[in-house]
């Protein structure tokens, strides 16, 4: 004797909705997820520690240098800090420090940026004999200090007759090895092999694909990757301090060192200083940040 099974009818549109209403909002898709009070509590104790340094620093630069000297410190702001600000705007000369830093930082975030891609482009999707020896010595070369470099790097520098100018401190960061191997990690997943094999079939070049399917494939990670090295050019110390300590166009690290100096340092004006050399990277990000986090998030979900 033969059973017949008769298969349940096909959900209809209607079933689905109703299923669907069932679930939490956080269930379904496109749904926001909210967290618990403790999930909260967690953000903003981070938030707050995160936020202190920059706090702590504003109000130091409100008070003077003897009222920093007292115990305990002050945690509130004063009333000496546009006057403080003014003074060490003068006295570092940060307007033309501003200048230089912006050249230096924006040249080197322009071109890593440029040739990390096409590196990491050729890296991930092109065959060529010794492609894996390259990057390991690529890779290799991010496990070195750069403290070691310092010594070679000046000795050129000085047989250039670059020091005390800004060339000196362009053109040794005009490259990135990690600006390499993020961009070829990327490109690894965000652009598949059938685009750039249907961009050859249409008898576009290897500079055109670059140009017309890499550079927009990367996009995303070409932002993030020129605003860490902006950031890390703009925060860079010792190799300034090293070849720009005799000129007069100090990139603003090596402007603000320059600040307090005495036999007894005033500490306000320091702190005033080293808050005018913070707040262009905070402009920065709170002008660029949601493009970029966008342009993360878009290329998460294309990919």
């Amino acid at each position: 004797m033969t059973t017949t099974v008769t298969p349940p009818p096909p959900e209809t549109a209607s079933v689905k909705k109703e299923k669907r209403s069932r679930l939490p909002k956080s269930a379904r898709a496109g749904g926001t997820l909210h967290g618990g009070p403790i999930a909260y509590a967690i953000l903003i104790v981070f938030t707050i520690v995160s936020l202190f340094p920059l706090v702590w620093t504003a109000i130091a630069a409100s008070r003077d240098n003897q009222r920093l000297a007292q115990t305990p410190p002050p945690f509130w702001f004063g009333s000496n800090l546009f006057k403080n600000l003014e003074l060490a705007w003068t006295d570092a000369n940060l307007g033309e420090a501003f200048f230089n830093t912006t050249l230096v930082a924006g040249i080197s975030a322009a071109t890593v940026v440029a040739l990390s891609t096409i590196a990491g482009f050729a890296f991930a999707k092109l065959r060529f004999k010794g492609r894996n020896a390259l990057m390991l010595i690529v890779v290799g070369t991010m496990m070195v200090p750069p403290q070691l470099s310092v010594i070679p790097l000046y000795m050129m520098v000085a047989k250039l007759d670059w020091t005390d100018q800004l060339q000196a401190v362009i053109f040794p960061s005009l490259v990135s090895a990690f600006g390499v191997f993020f961009m070829r990690q990327y490109l690894l997943q965000a652009l598949p092999d059938e685009v750039i094999e249907a961009a050859r079939v249409d008898g576009a070049s290897s500079w055109r694909v670059i140009w017309h399917v890499v550079f927009p494939a990367a996009r995303p990670a070409m932002a993030v990757l020129g605003m860490l090295i902006f950031v890390q050019t703009w925060n860079d110390f010792l190799w300034p301090f090293l070849v720009l300590t005799q000129s007069g166009n100090p990139t603003v690290q090596v402007a603000v060192a320059g600040l307090g100096r005495g036999f007894t340092p005033d500490q306000s004006l320091i702190m005033a200083g080293a808050l005018l050399g913070t707040l262009p990277l905070l402009l920065v990000f709170a002008v660029f940040g949601k493009q970029i986090v966008g342009g993360i998030m878009q290329g998460a979900v294309k990919g």
